[in-house]
């Protein structure tokens, strides 16, 4: 009689960011991350004025269009991050911070990231994605500028958060 297997692991993965606003690009590496692991938990994080940056979107909000961007996915939830990312991840049980990457230049800064992480918590994996070739040059910020001057955001952005955005800056 052969020996029983043991079921293999639930694979959870963390993929934090900011999301101010969610563009196709996230909900590219939301897709991917979804497809590999059996729980993805998208961590979003407060932006701190400290860290130069001052959110379009609030924290609620944006947990808000994230919530309704995701609602197709059945092993994708969406959660607030609060303190150190490693024990975010620790708490909710999984063991891989997931992370998109578009150029070598977010290659320099995540993998700093991730050796600081492994010190913090060494059975925690960093593991990257590279962004599809479609939305390498995505970011965020492009888009809250595209919105802001009034141009097109079809192709950047969901139809949902290009109202939201629009609400934040007029027609």
């Amino acid at each position: 009689m052969p020996a029983t297997q043991p079921p293999p692991p639930n694979r959870v993965a963390v993929y934090p960011g900011s999301f101010d606003p969610v563009t196709f690009g996230h909900l590219d590496v939301i897709r991917r991350g979804a497809a590999l692991f059996d729980r993805l938990i998208v961590a979003v994080a407060p932006v701190s004025s400290g860290a130069g940056k001052q959110p379009l979107f609030s924290l609620e909000e944006r947990i808000d269009l994230l919530r309704g961007e995701t609602a197709g996915f059945a092993n994708v939830e969406v959660a607030p991050l609060c303190g150190l990312l490693v024990a975010f991840a620790r708490e909710h049980g999984a063991g891989v911070i997931l992370k998109g990457l578009r150029a070598v230049s977010d290659f320099e800064f995540e993998y700093a990231m991730a050796l600081m992480n492994r010190r913090l918590e060494g059975a925690i994996e960093s593991l990257y994605v590279m962004t599809s070739a479609e939305y390498s040059y995505l970011s965020s910020s492009l888009v809250k500028e595209v919105a802001r001057l009034g141009g097109a955001l079809e192709g950047l952005v969901s139809p949902a958060v290009a109202a939201a955005l629009r609400r934040k800056f007029g027609p």
